[in-house]
């Protein structure tokens, strides 16, 4: 099964009908959010890089005619028209590790129609889940106040890919590192693992396992500490620890109970061991939230360990995310629907240092002093240029994160920037608002616009 038929149906028979009435013309559609999750000062782009590589490679082939024949229920003749087809179109985006917030397109795609919509629902899924996951990564490192924080959300994402982009917008957040080994090996990432409770189930006692990985991990370990009792078991980490002649770069891993209380338990035992320089790390069901308690309690943890929570974005697991049509051959569109309302057009947003973005028109000129964020990242169906890197990435979200207020930066009660609409942009909307309404004979929805 090819990535093109990993899309919902109705992109299908729409494409299809659009084909067969020769509506062939350029179409724009706005990929945004339309509301901050709760308990978010900001967003983080991501995603656009998987959404170029599908872009670039997509080709309708006959295989994935006969599947949407098949899903159909109906000869694969009858969807010819949509063989060969490729995406020749242009991309404007919103680099990597870029703040956004809410109304602001993360992207938007120009293309003939069929193949605009062909391809919303992959581009939604790979940028919604991504830019969600870099979120809430980003409000980790904020929390952790300086210490490294480590992804080990893999064996619970929702499946193997999402571990997978969960490792590298980590990356982009500033993660240390990660127990994916195979989104370390793809991305250049540091490995990160310690060992199982059940490892040390398997042997003995807990110095016989100490031991055994010692003896088949010459270099810097970690032991877990809290498989029977926890203080005991740092005693006998830090025993071992000491006749092997090992320290800088060993730790311990905490990974239940307690963690404030027992990482000070813990550091006065390796502090009276001669062992100052071994670490703490700290793990289970960590957060943001959690993260920033343990901080601010002064707890003496040197890295955290997140997982589940953050690689499902477990308080917030979803963007309300839209991919809205704005424009079609030249002429601008919008939804009138109640609380769904679409600003019209294609879009450009600006950057004002001290002041809140600024959503315009893409044919509108920037306010002096200002910086457009959408860049032409693909034109006539490839790259402008080579894909962007994670370091790149991730020195855009830290110049961001310096730039943003205070509040918006808290892990609690977090009060996001609210865009402006220019001027042009506000007239624009009214008036096809107007004429819409008037053209339909409905109600103008007093709902105000989703931008």
């Amino acid at each position: 099964m090819s990535d093109v038929t990993t899309t919902d149906l109705y992109e299908v028979t729409m494409a299809l009908s659009y084909l067969r009435e020769g509506m062939d013309r350029p179409a724009t559609f706005s990929l945004f959010v339309r509301d901050l999750p709760p308990e978010r000062g900001f967003l983080v782009s991501a995603g656009v890089e998987s959404a170029l590589d599908f872009l670039a490679g997509f080709h309708v082939t006959s295989a994935d005619v006969r599947d949407f024949a098949d899903a159909l229920g109906r000869p694969a003749g009858d969807l010819a028209a949509l063989r060969g087809l490729r995406f020749p179109g242009e991309v404007r985006a919103v680099p990597e590790g870029r703040v956004v917030f809410s109304g602001e397109p993360l992207l938007e795609v120009t293309a003939p129609i069929a193949q605009a919509q062909l391809v919303e629902t992959y581009l939604l899924n790979q940028v919604s889940h991504q830019t969600g996951i870099a979120s809430k990564a980003a409000r980790c490192v904020l929390a952790a106040a300086g210490h490294p924080v480590i992804d080990f959300s893999l064996r619970r994402t929702h499946g193997v890919s999402a571990g997978l982009q969960a490792a590298r917008v980590g990356a982009i957040a500033g993660f240390a590192g990660t127990s994916d080994v195979a989104a370390a090996v793809r991305w250049g990432l540091r490995a990160s693992g310690t060992m199982a409770h059940s490892y040390i189930e398997a042997f003995p006692d807990e110095e016989s396992a100490f031991r055994a990985f010692a003896r088949a991990h010459p270099g810097p370990v970690t032991f877990l500490v809290d498989t029977y009792d926890t203080v005991r078991g740092v005693r006998t980490a830090a025993r071992v620890l000491r006749d092997i002649g090992r320290g800088p770069g060993c730790a311990v891993r905490l990974d239940s109970g307690d963690l404030g209380e027992l990482s000070r338990r813990a550091r006065h035992v390796l502090d009276a061991a001669g062992l100052s320089e071994v670490r703490i790390v700290a793990s289970g069901g960590l957060d943001e939230y959690r993260v920033d308690d343990l901080v601010r309690s002064g707890a003496p943890i040197d890295v955290y360990a997140v997982g589940t929570r953050v690689g499902t974005s477990a308080d917030a697991p979803y963007l309300d995310s839209a991919y809205k049509l704005v424009e079609y051959d030249g002429r601008p569109v919008m939804k009138l629907s109640s609380a769904k309302v679409t600003a019209p057009g294609r879009k450009q947003v600006h950057r004002r240092p001290g002041r809140p973005d600024l959503v315009a028109l893409c044919d509108e000129p920037g306010p002096p002093g200002s910086e457009p964020l959408l860049r032409t990242v693909m034109r006539d169906g490839r790259r402008t240029g080579p894909p962007g890197t994670l370091v790149e990435a991730h020195e855009r979200l830290l110049a961001d994160l310096a730039a943003l207020p205070g509040a918006a930066l808290r892990v609690r009660a977090p009060v996001p920037p609210v865009p402006d609409l220019s001027a042009r942009l506000t007239r624009t909307t009214a008036a096809l608002r107007e004429r819409l309404v008037a053209q339909g004979g409905v109600t103008a929805p007093t709902a105000g616009t989703s931008r």
